[in-house]
């Protein structure tokens, strides 16, 4: 019902969506005389943050065509070199001679596409052979191809890792660092041939109840059953996933809005006043950014609610009760795999010391191999994109992953 409800709003607003249009070229056209009107612009500005709010967005593009490398630019491609029903595994090719170290960025499963990281894999790309996880919309897999679960997760991570091979270097952005964390660690146990030679979590929830955000206070305030009634619905019959229990990626970004709704409406406004005086690469920065965060996929219900239930409400990773099929996880079991947690200093989803509580689990790990990094003034986002991100987190990383390596 509530997925049929936003699917009508859609076409509801399919007419108000040409009429932006319409407005946006006969208010900016050089041969009208509006184009040169205060009142012009202004519609103008106006029709185009609107028409950026409510126009339908599909899975971006990840806009990559080359990396600057240390020998020079080189010609960039993403070709799958694994491909399952809810993700993939995708290389970011470098035309290239160059043997830099392999690092598989695990992406979030959280509402939105892996391009999320662009600025991530851009980064990442100049020094290092990427591969990086691509989760598909769960309103596009056939209900034929059955449940994903938590658990399911950390296998897919499994093999993911064993094809990569022991001198594979994880970065988990966010969601999945507990994930990962849990992962390396029935690795550990496993005594497997494939253990990572380090691990970078970044701005994740390993332990929720280390610093309270307003996500962590939701989980704790709701119980199960509300979660399960109000957040989760079924795909509608015209989508190849159709009847699949699903956590839409509109609901998704909704919550994030609803976080800091007058951060957004600051930066939309910001828009509309940079359109009005023609200052379009200001605009642009700002429209890039809202449209990679307003494209949204959906996310299977049961690893959604496994998540919340796992990972927030009952903190199994930091109290030792965490299992995967029936298997302890006990991180204190790592002892090949080096580990960097990065923390942003104002954050507001994961918030400093959540993810640095990793370090009281993995005792098994020298201190010499392990270390943390809190990034002063800088949000969640900005710890994975923009120039915080690439003036001072990403040398972090690639030097530590140079000296464990």
């Amino acid at each position: 019902m509530l997925y049929s409800m936003y699917e009508a709003q859609r076409a509801f607003m399919a007419p108000m969506r040409f009429l932006t249009q319409a407005s946006k070229a006969m208010t900016g056209h050089p041969l009208t005389p509006y184009s040169y009107m205060a009142f012009g612009k202004a519609m103008e500005a106006g029709m185009e943050v609107l028409d950026g709010v409510i126009k339908d967005r599909g899975k971006p593009d990840w806009e990559i065509d080359f990396a600057e490398t240390p020998d020079g630019p080189v010609p960039v491609s993403f070709d799958p070199v694994i491909e399952t029903p809810f993700c993939d595994l995708v290389h970011v090719f470098r035309d290239t001679e160059r043997k830099d170290p392999k690092v598989l960025l695990v992406a979030p499963v959280s509402g939105h596409y892996a391009t999320l990281l662009r600025g991530t894999v851009q980064g990442l790309i100049r020094e290092h052979d990427v591969y990086v996880t691509d989760w598909k919309d769960a309103r596009g897999i056939p209900l034929s191809d059955g449940a994903f679960h938590l658990d399911d997760y950390i296998a897919l991570l499994m093999d993911f890792i064993r094809h990569l091979g022991p001198d594979v270097h994880i970065v988990a952005v966010c969601q999945p660092a507990p994930i990962v964390l849990a992962t390396v660690s029935l690795m550990a146990e496993m005594d497997d041939p494939a253990q990572p030679a380090s691990m970078t979590l970044m701005g994740g929830p390993i332990d929720p109840h280390a610093a309270p955000t307003v996500v962590t206070q939701l989980a704790d305030a709701r119980p199960m059953s509300w979660f399960e009634t109000r957040c989760i619905t079924r795909v509608p019959v015209f989508y190849p996933g159709a009847f699949r229990r699903v956590y839409p990626g509109f609901m998704q970004v909704g919550a994030f809005i609803a976080m800091n709704p007058d951060r957004h409406v600051s930066a939309h406004l910001a828009m509309f006043r940079h359109l009005v005086e023609g200052d379009g690469e200001s605009a642009e920065g700002k429209q890039r950014f809202y449209n990679e965060y307003l494209s949204v996929m959906d996310v299977p219900a049961e690893y959604y609610l496994e998540t919340v239930e796992r990972v927030f409400k009952e903190r199994q990773l930091p109290r030792g009760i965490m299992k995967w099929r029936g298997q302890l996880v006990q991180p204190a079991a790592i002892k090949k795999t080096a580990m960097l947690t990065i923390e942003g200093e104002k954050d507001d989803i994961s918030a400093p010391g959540q993810t640095l509580a990793a370090h009281d689990l993995t005792t098994g790990i020298p201190k010499t191999r392990r270390r943390n990094h809190i990034e002063k003034a800088v949000g969640h986002y900005g710890i994975f994109n923009g120039r915080k991100w690439r003036e001072n987190i990403l040398p972090e990383i690639t030097k530590f992953i140079r000296e464990v390596s």
